[in-house]
C-alpha cells in the first residue's frame, strides 16, 4: 500500500522532474577542456552546476510542500476553534498576484540579463533586415504577452469566488469574437507578408559580376574550403572520385579545376557579394555564420548555397566589442556526432588589397601527392620524351 501510495504520490512527478532537468544540465554544462597541444579534448560535465541546481530545485519543492502543510495546519486549528477557516480563494489570488510580480521581475531579468548575451550588430548587409524583423515581431509579442499576462492574473485576484456575488454567464459573443479573431489576423498577415519580401530579398539568387563562389564542405569533423583560382571558376566535384589526397572528389578532367585553392581559413573581402556553395559528405550538417546572420544545412547529395554581403572587417569589429582576439567563426549548427563541438573554422573579412593579398599566398588544391595519384607526373613524363624524341630526329 505504502509503495502504490507513493506511485500516486505527487513526489514521483517530483522525481521525474528533477531527473529531466539533471539530464538537461549535463547536456547543457558540456565544455571543451584544452589540451597540452592545443586542440579541445571530449567535453567535461561540470557536475558541480548540476548539482547545484538540482539541490535548488529540491528546495524550492520542500519549501512549497512545508508552506503547503503549514497553511492546512493553520486552517484545521481555527476549524476546531469553531472559527471559520482560512478563505483558500484568497490564499490562491494572492499567490497569483505574487506569481505575476515574480513573472514580471524575471521577464525584466531575462531582458537585462540575458538580453545583454546578444550578438552585436550584424555584420552583413541582409543581416540588418533580418534584425528589424526580429525586434519587430519581439516587441508586438511581448506588447501581447505583457497585457494578457496581466489582466489573466489581475482577474484571477479580482474576481476571485465570493459569497457576496454571482458570476455572469456569458455563453457567446460575436463581438468579442470577431475582435480577438480580426485583431490577431491582422497582426500576422503583416508580419508575414513583411517577412515574405524580406526573405525575396534575402535569397535573391541572380548572378552579379563581381561574385565570389567559395565551397564549403562538411564532413566529421572539419569543414574543407576551396576557392577559385585566377579563372574564377570552382571545378566540378564528383563523390566517386573521393580519396584520401582528394578529400572533396574534385574532377580534374575539367581544367577550371587545376587552379582551384584549399584554404583553412576563410578570407571575404569587405563589400563583395559571397556565395557560399554548401555540401555535406557523410551526416547532415549545417553552416552557421550567426555574426553574419547565415544558416543553412548542409545535406549530403543536396547541394544548395546562400549569399550574402559582408559590410564590417574583422578588424572594425575587434574595435567595436573591445575585443582583439575577436574572430567571425563558422560553426556546424547540427549534432554531428561526438566531435560536433569542434567543428568550426575561422572566417576573417579584410580588405580587398588584403583579400587578394591573402589570395595570392594561397596553395593550390592539386598538390603533388594528388598528382601522383592521379598519374599526372607519369603522363607529363611520357609528354616530355615524346617531345625529346621528336627534337632529336629534326
Amino acid at each position: 500500500m505504502a509503495f502504490r501510495k507513493f506511485i500516486n504520490s505527487k513526489t514521483l512527478l517530483s522525481f521525474f522532474a528533477a531527473f529531466m532537468l539533471l539530464g538537461t544540465n549535463v547536456l547543457m554544462a558540456q565544455t571543451p577542456a584544452a589540451t597540452g597541444a592545443g586542440e579541445p579534448e571530449a567535453p567535461q560535465v561540470d557536475w558541480a552546476g548540476v548539482s547545484y541546481y538540482v539541490l535548488i530545485f529540491f528546495l524550492i519543492c520542500l519549501g512549497v510542500a512545508v508552506i503547503g502543510k503549514i497553511l492546512k495546519i493553520y486552517d484545521l486549528t481555527l476549524k476546531i476553534q469553531g472559527k471559520k477557516g482560512l478563505k483558500w480563494n484568497t490564499v490562491m489570488g494572492v499567490i497569483c498576484l505574487v506569481f505575476l510580480i515574480a513573472g514580471i521581475y524575471g521577464a525584466y531579468w531575462s531582458f537585462t540579463v540575458q538580453g545583454s548575451m546578444t550578438l552585436p550588430e550584424s555584420a552583413s548587409a541582409h543581416g540588418v533586415n533580418i534584425d528589424e524583423m526580429f525586434t519587430v515581431t519581439t516587441v508586438l509579442t511581448m506588447i501581447v504577452f505583457f497585457i494578457t499576462q496581466i489582466l489573466l492574473f489581475t482577474f484571477l485576484f479580482r474576481y476571485r469566488h465570493s459569497d457576496k456575488r454571482r458570476a455572469y454567464f456569458l455563453p457567446h459573443d460575436n463581438t468579442i469574437e470577431k475582435i480577438w479573431t480580426i485583431a490577431p489576423a491582422i497582426v500576422l498577415t503583416i508580419l508575414v507578408v513583411f517577412g515574405f519580401f524580406t526573405w525575396q530579398k534575402i535569397m535573391d539568387t541572380s548572378e552579379k559580376v563581381g561574385d565570389i563562389n567559395i565551397d564549403i564542405t562538411g564532413h566529421q569533423y572539419k569543414w574543407e574550403l576551396r576557392y577559385p583560382g585566377k579563372d574564377g571558376i570552382l571545378g566540378p566535384k564528383d563523390f566517386k572520385l573521393v580519396t584520401g589526397f582528394n578529400k572533396l572528389g574534385v574532377n580534374f578532367k575539367k581544367r577550371s579545376s587545376f587552379d582551384d585553392l584549399a584554404v583553412d581559413t576563410m578570407y571575404l573581402p569587405v563589400h563583395k557579394t559571397i556565395r557560399l556553395n554548401i555540401q555535406a559528405q557523410d551526416v547532415i550538417h549545417s553552416v552557421y555564420m550567426p555574426h553574419f546572420r547565415v544558416q543553412l544545412n548542409a545535406v549530403p547529395g543536396l547541394p544548395t548555397f546562400f549569399k550574402f554581403t559582408p559590410t564590417i572587417t574583422t578588424a572594425e569589429m575587434r574595435r567595436k566589442t573591445d575585443d582583439p582576439k575577436f574572430e567571425y567563426l563558422v560553426y556546424c549548427n547540427k549534432v554531428c556526432g561526438g566531435g560536433h563541438y569542434n567543428m568550426q573554422a575561422v572566417v576573417r573579412v579584410v580588405t580587398e588589397a588584403e583579400y587578394q593579398a591573402w589570395l595570392s599566398r594561397q596553395k593550390p588544391y592539386l598538390t603533388d601527392q594528388l598528382k601522383k595519384e592521379l598519374h599526372f607526373a607519369a603522363a607529363e613524363s611520357s609528354k616530355s620524351v615524346s617531345q625529346n624524341r621528336l627534337a632529336l630526329n629534326n
